[in-house]
């Protein structure tokens, strides 16, 4: 796949996101909050990978801060387990589970760097969506925020997903290239 994307990974080991540089994408690393916002006001990038658990600044810091000086960056979060704040999903447009897997990554960054948002919802619907997600048993799908959110809701119904749950599942099990 050869992408030309610029990622910037704010990870603590950088190393672990490895598959998406063999996938073609550019990284321009930090293993800390504060450099990685040094090197986001340095460079352009066209998305932005952060790990929930940094350190002092925790990710979701992070990622109000580049929501609000380029609020059209995508940015997905990585976090050990879905048991986060939900507030630390309003400036992110993804968030993948680390045990899902390295390939279900690079699906997530591929998608949301190739598939047009939908519109945005209010927070009303997203916390419908989300709870609704919940219920479906989905927590270890990707957990869309903003407009990604009406594609997530189609998806757990069946209609007009980007891709099927068999189509997700050898993502997630590093069956698929792209």
């Amino acid at each position: 796949m050869a992408t030309n994307s610029t990622l910037m990974c704010i990870h603590r080991d950088p190393g672990q996101l490895s598959l998406l540089h063999e996938n073609g994408y550019y990284l321009a690393t930090a293993t800390n909050g504060s450099d990685g916002l040094r090197l986001f006001m340095s460079r352009p990038v066209d998305a932005v990978v952060i790990e929930y658990h940094l350190g002092l600044l925790d990710g979701a810091t992070i990622a109000s801060e580049i929501k609000q000086v380029r609020p059209d960056v995508p940015i997905v979060m990585l976090a050990d387990h879905v048991e986060i704040p939900a507030d630390a999903l309003k400036s992110v447009d993804a968030l993948v589970v680390k045990s899902d897997g390295p390939h279900f990554l690079l699906a997530t960054v591929h998608f949301i760097l190739n598939v047009k948002p939908a519109q945005p919802q209010n927070s009303r619907q997203r916390s419908e969506m989300q709870a609704h997600l919940r219920r479906l048993g989905r927590s270890r799908e990707v957990e869309l925020n903003r407009g990604q959110a009406n594609t997530l809701q189609s998806a757990a119904e069946g209609k007009d997903a980007p891709f099927s749950r068999e189509v997700w599942r050898s993502i997630r099990d590093g069956n698929i290239t792209f």
